[in-house]
C-alpha cells in the first residue's frame, strides 16, 4: 500500500478567508510591536502569547484585547506552544541566543515562523536554520523589515535600473549613543520569571538585571553587540544594494569598549570591512557614544556607484536621496567628485505603509500560499546578512584581518577563527548535528 503524503494544517489554510493561528514568543519590547502588527492583517488570530516572566502577561493580554476584541492563551514553556496543534506558525522575539533552536524546533512542529533579528547566535545556527525550513517546506520569513519598506525598495529599484550606474562600494552606520548599564550585583530571581529557560543554550550564569531584559544585548553568551541589535539592518541593506547572494572573503574589523566603567562586554565602538569576491566592499562603523552624524544620517547607509551616490536613512520609515556628480580632474592626476544642483532622484515624501505591517502580511500570504519563495526576508537571507555581524564581530574579537570561503562557511586555514562560527550549548539546549 502506498501511503499518502503527510500534509500540514498551515499548508490546507490557502483561502484569505481561513485565520491563521500564531502564537507569539517573547513579548516584551519587539514581541509588543509584532502583536500590535499582526492584529491589523484579516483572519490572523494572535492564538497564544509566550514568554519566561509571567508578571508580563496582565499588560500584554489587555493590550491585545483592546486591539482584537478578545483575550490570547498565555504559555510559560514553549514547548507546549508547539505541541498545540491549532497553532499554524510561531512569531519569535526572544533574544538572540534562543532564535536558531527556537526556529529549529518549530520547522520540525510544521509551523511556520517570523524570527527577529539577527535570525542566529553563529553563523552555524543560522545554516542549520536554513536546513531545517528547506527540509521541513516551512516558511520563515527574517525580521528586517526594511525589505517590505516602500521606499527602500524604490531606492533599490533605481540601483537595479542602473541608476548610480556600477554599485562598488557601501557604507553602514549604527551612530546610537548608548549610555553606561554599569555595575549591577548577582540577586535573586524574580518571582514569575524562569531563569533557567531565559539562559536556555547559554552558560549558567546568576541572575542579574544586566543580563536581563534588553541589556542582554551587551553580554556575548546572548547577544552580538550593536553590531547584532540595530546593525542587521543596515548590513542587510547594504548586502542588498549590492545584489550579494554570498558571504565576503576578506574581514577587517577593528573594535573596543569605551569610556564607561561598566559590566559590558561587547564593543561601543567597531569599523568593519568586507570584501566580497569581485572587489566591491561593504563598510560598516558602529559608534555608541556622542557622535557627529554622517551625510545626515545616524542610523543608515551610504551607497557609491559609478555615476554617484545614495544616502538611505531608517529614522523617518526609509528616506533615500540620490546624488550625480561630475568629474573635475585636477593637474595632479587626482579626482575630485562634485555634486551637481541637488539630488535627481528623491523620495522624501512621508510613508504610509507601515513595514512592519507590511512585512507581517507578507509572512502570512505565504504561509497561506506555501510558497516561501515570494517572502521579502527568507530565512537564507537573513543568514546572510545575520553572519556579516558574526563575522565582523569575530574580526574585532580576534583584532586581525580573516579570510573566509564562502562556500565551506568556514575560515582559511584558522582553527582560532573557527572556533567562533559555533558555541558551545548548555544540556539539554543543544544545537542539532542533523536538523
Amino acid at each position: 500500500m502506498v501511503s499518502k503524503p503527510v500534509i500540514s494544517r498551515a499548508s490546507k489554510k490557502n483561502s484569505p478567508n481561513d485565520t491563521i493561528n500564531i502564537a507569539v514568543i517573547g513579548i516584551r519590547s519587539r514581541g509588543k510591536a509584532h502583536y500590535e502588527a499582526l492584529s491589523q492583517i484579516p483572519n490572523v488570530k494572535i492564538a497564544t502569547l509566550c514568554d519566561i516572566d509571567q508578571r508580563l502577561f496582565p499588560e500584554a493580554l489587555d493590550e491585545v484585547e483592546k486591539l482584537t476584541g478578545y483575550k490570547p492563551k498565555v504559555e510559560t514553556e514553549y514547548k507546549k506552544v508547539l505541541d498545540d496543534p491549532d497553532i499554524d506558525a510561531v512569531s519569535i522575539a526572544t533574544p538572540n541566543h534562543w532564535h536558531a533552536l527556537q526556529t529549529i524546533w518549530a520547522c520540525q512542529a510544521e509551523k511556520d515562523v517570523y524570527v527577529e533579528k539577527p535570525v542566529s547566535h553563529t553563523v552555524l545556527e543560522g545554516r542549520k536554520m536554513v536546513e531545517a525550513a528547506r527540509k521541513y517546506n516551512r516558511v520563515v520569513q527574517t525580521g528586517t523589515q526594511s525589505r517590505s519598506s516602500v521606499a527602500i525598495n524604490q531606492a533599490v529599484n533605481f540601483l537595479r535600473d542602473g541608476g548610480l550606474g556600477d554599485i562598488y562600494m557601501t557604507k553602514g552606520l549604527c551612530l546610537k549613543p548608548r549610555g553606561s548599564i554599569g555595575h549591577v550585583k548577582d540577586s535573586q530571581i524574580p518571582q514569575g520569571v524562569n531563569w533557567d529557560a531565559f539562559l536556555g543554550p547559554a552558560p549558567y550564569r546568576p541572575f542579574n538585571l544586566n543580563r536581563f531584559h534588553y541589556k542582554w544585548h551587551w553580554f556575548w553568551d546572548t547577544g552580538n553587540s550593536d553590531l547584532g541589535n540595530q546593525g542587521i539592518h543596515q548590513t542587510d541593506i547594504g548586502r542588498w544594494a549590492l545584489s550579494k547572494l554570498t558571504h565576503p572573503v576578506r574581514i577587517n574589523g577593528m573594535g573596543n569598549f569605551f569610556i564607561w566603567d561598566s559590566d559590558q562586554e561587547t564593543p561601543n565602538i567597531q569599523m568593519l570591512e568586507f570584501e566580497y569576491e569581485d572587489g566591491s566592499i561593504l563598510h560598516f562603523e558602529v559608534r555608541g557614544l556622542g557622535t557627529n552624524a554622517e551625510a545626515d544620517i545616524r542610523i543608515g547607509n551610504l551607497i557609491f556607484g559609478s555615476k554617484g551616490w545614495m544616502n538611505i536613512t531608517s529614522e523617518d520609515e526609509g528616506r533615500c536621496q540620490t546624488y550625480y556628480s561630475n568629474i573635475e580632474l585636477m593637474e595632479s592626476g587626482f579626482s575630485s567628485y562634485k555634486e551637481e544642483k541637488g539630488p535627481l532622484f528623491t523620495n522624501e515624501d512621508p510613508v504610509t505603509a507601515d513595514a512592519v505591517v507590511n512585512h507581517f502580511t507578507n509572512f502570512i500570504d505565504c504561509v497561506r500560499s506555501r510558497k516561501w519563495q515570494d517572502l521579502h526576508a527568507d530565512i537564507l537571507e537573513g543568514h546572510l546578512s545575520t553572519s556579516l555581524c558574526h563575522l565582523g564581530n569575530i574580526a574585532c574579537r580576534l583584532k586581525r584581518s580573516l579570510r573566509f570561503n564562502p562556500h565551506a562557511e568556514r575560515f582559511i586555514s584558522d582553527e582560532e577563527a573557527d572556533s567562533y562560527l559555533t558555541k558551545t550549548y548548555r544540556f539539554p539546549y543543544v544545537l542539532p548535528d542533523k536538523v
